[in-house]
């Protein structure tokens, strides 16, 4: 029993870890798009604002997400599932934009953590039960 207390305790701490890291690389990420990636205007604008709405939604969930859930704070779980939601959704977008054209880089970097977006929504669902509101 208490094994599996400790177990769920890194689980918990390893997503609080990856969702500090994939908020950091968002950061990284669309500022080195903003200043330097050059764009046709048509893609610009979609690109812009796939960058703005990380910035405004999916970066701060992570940030909460990866503070709340290292003091399994009921908040961490909630902010990590709404950011896990946000993958879902905008990664859906991005493959079906890029789906007869090329995988961009952003998309190859990010799918990582996409993938781990599935994992880590059943497993904080799974282990709900220890966080305090």
């Amino acid at each position: 029993m208490i094994k599996a207390k400790e177990d769920t305790f890194h689980l918990i701490k390893l997503i609080a870890a990856v969702n500090g890291i994939a908020a950091v690389l968002h950061i990284v990420f669309w500022t080195i798009v903003f200043v330097k990636a050059p764009l046709e205007q048509s893609e610009k604008i979609v690109t812009y604002g796939l960058g703005i709405a990380d910035l405004l939604w999916s970066v701060p969930l992570l940030l909460i997400g990866s503070i709340a859930l290292n003091r399994q704070r009921f908040i961490g779980l909630l902010a990590a599932q709404m950011a896990n939601a946000l993958y879902w959704y905008s990664f859906t977008f991005i493959l079906f934009r890029e789906f007869n054209t090329y995988f961009r880089p952003g998309t190859l970097l990010f799918l990582p953590f996409v993938l781990f977006s599935i994992w880590s929504s059943w497993y904080l669902w799974k282990v709900r039960s220890v966080f305090k509101p």
